[in-house]
């Protein structure tokens, strides 16, 4: 019992010399003197690492040492067995597919759009709108200004964006403004240009007037921060424009901002 836990302590050993260094004809002949059986030794050279001298020379010292034909023919089979393949390196994981926008398709950074026929989003360019205060521009003179009120002034009869009803309409606003503060206007048309009254501040639901263009518009949240706008055919033909909050920042002089303009010609 002693004998065989001592050669069982023996090859542990020799197995931990092996995972640190390749076995060779020296190793082997260690563990016959040490007394380990042809079985752990086989099996030693079978788990391990090794480079062997098999050549007639080899071969003799090996058994002039004492070791068996049994661990001379593993040694053989060992050194003549063929290489094993490398390992292929793995391929490195995909990367992660990109989070889904929450926004439809083609809205992509704050400003309005409208959809094609094909149901796809467009950009809408803006236009660039002079502000004037009451008594300044005479254009739309012909009623009161009322205190507050700015005149707005686009040059050109039509916008250049021409859409049919019914219109839909999407708003991108910016980080922290509403789209109530959005302004949607029906401008006046005049030989060379487009006109509007409106009220300051970009709030369209202040108190109206008959001298005033603001129209009432509803609103749908399709996406954070996006909001769908329809105008249906009942506004009836003309030009339309989106004006967003901001746009007018001076008091009592001209001043420039944008809007969002479209013409509706049937």
């Amino acid at each position: 019992m002693r004998k065989w836990l001592f050669a069982v302590l023996i090859l542990v050993c020799c197995l931990a010399v092996a995972a640190q260094q390749a076995m060779n004809n020296d190793s082997i002949i260690k563990m016959v003197k040490a007394g380990l059986s042809d079985d752990l030794i086989v099996t030693t050279i079978n788990a391990s690492p090794g480079t062997y001298d098999t050549s007639a020379d080899g071969i003799i010292t090996l058994k002039a040492a004492g070791v068996s034909d049994k661990i001379v023919a593993a040694i053989i089979a060992k050194a003549t067995a063929p290489a094993a393949p490398p390992v292929a390196p793995q391929p490195p994981p995909p990367p992660p597919a990109p989070a889904a926008s929450p926004r439809p398709a083609g809205i992509d950074d704050v400003g309005v759009y409208f959809q094609d026929r094909s149901g796809a989003w467009q950009n809408l360019e803006p236009e660039i709108v002079n502000f004037k205060t009451g008594g300044v521009l005479k254009s739309i003179a012909t009623e009161g200004i009322v205190k507050g009120d700015v005149n707005g002034h686009i040059p050109g009869k039509r916008a250049k964006n021409l859409l049919t009803f019914p219109v839909t309409l999407a708003v991108y606003v910016p980080e922290g403004v509403d789209i109530a503060e959005y302004q949607l206007l029906r401008f006046r048309v005049n030989s060379n240009n487009r006109e509007f009254r409106s009220v300051t501040g970009g709030v369209f639901h202040q108190s109206g007037g008959a001298t005033r263009d603001d129209l009432q518009f509803q609103s749908k949240k399709i996406a954070p921060r996006v909001y769908e706008i329809v105008l249906e055919q009942s506004l009836g033909k003309g030009e339309y424009g989106l004006l967003p909050p901001g746009s007018y920042t001076s008091s009592n002089m001209a001043s420039g901002g944008k809007v969002y303009s479209i013409s509706v010609p049937e």
